[in-house]
């Protein structure tokens, strides 16, 4: 017969052991990630994380049930969002572990970049110091909703589908960072590609807002600026 101690453990480690029981997934990692932008609808984060509706739903309920999230009912749709900014800091943190601990994830990167032609190191001290002096021109190429809930103080939004038609209308002569969700975003990738393919000089910011803003960062809200 288990003891009142041992029933306690067993039962609180197993209400612990939740979290990280939805977060061993793949897709629902790349979920919480897009949300950790802004909420999304179920169709926008379907499309966005290239899932089916019936998959992308089933995900986040798993994800609800371990409360890493919740929905709220407008018309229609239903909307989910992170619960809580510490949801994000988990986030990081696992990823931050990994990047530590497993040789795997720079393998994986640094193929990736160097096939896109961007496996040169970035000094993200020193470029942080010049988006913080406007030295540098911001283009943030994240879908506008995202833009609208966060963005750096001064970057103009610049949706990678609309990079190409307005290359034209960028400065030459300053270097433009692009800003997206991270080092592992592909967004930010492509955006750097195109830039490049353009004559202009152009690098990403490895960080996401999200982080940025975890760490002090002030942001700005709404007014997606052109």
């Amino acid at each position: 017969m288990l003891s009142p101690a041992r029933r306690f453990r067993n039962t609180i480690y197993a209400q612990f052991a939740r979290v990280p029981k939805a977060l061993a997934s793949a897709p629902r990692l790349e979920i919480l990630q897009v949300l950790s932008q802004a909420p999304r609808t179920v169709e926008a984060l379907a499309r966005l994380v290239e899932m089916s509706l019936a998959n992308t739903s089933q995900h986040l309920q798993v994800l609800r049930n371990a409360g890493l999230v919740e929905a709220e009912k407008q018309g229609l749709f239903v909307t989910y969002r992170v619960v809580d900014p510490a949801v994000t800091g988990l986030l990081l943190l696992m990823r931050n572990v990994a990047e530590a601990r497993l040789g795997d994830v720079a393998k994986v990167t640094r193929e990736f970049l160097s096939e896109s032609g961007q496996d040169e190191p970035v000094d993200e001290v020193e470029l942080l110091r010049k988006i913080k002096e406007g030295a540098v021109t911001l283009i943030d190429v994240r879908p506008p909703e995202e833009f609208a809930a966060g963005h750096l103080p001064g970057s103009i939004s610049v949706p990678l589908p609309e990079l190409a038609a307005r290359l034209a209308s960028l400065p030459r002569r300053r270097m433009i960072v692009a800003v997206c969700r991270g080092r592992y975003c592909v967004l930010g990738i492509e955006a750097v590609r195109l830039l490049r393919a353009a004559g202009l000089k152009a690098v990403r910011l490895p960080k996401a807002i999200s982080e940025l803003a975890a760490e002090g960062l002030a942001m700005a809200q709404g007014g997606v600026a052109p």
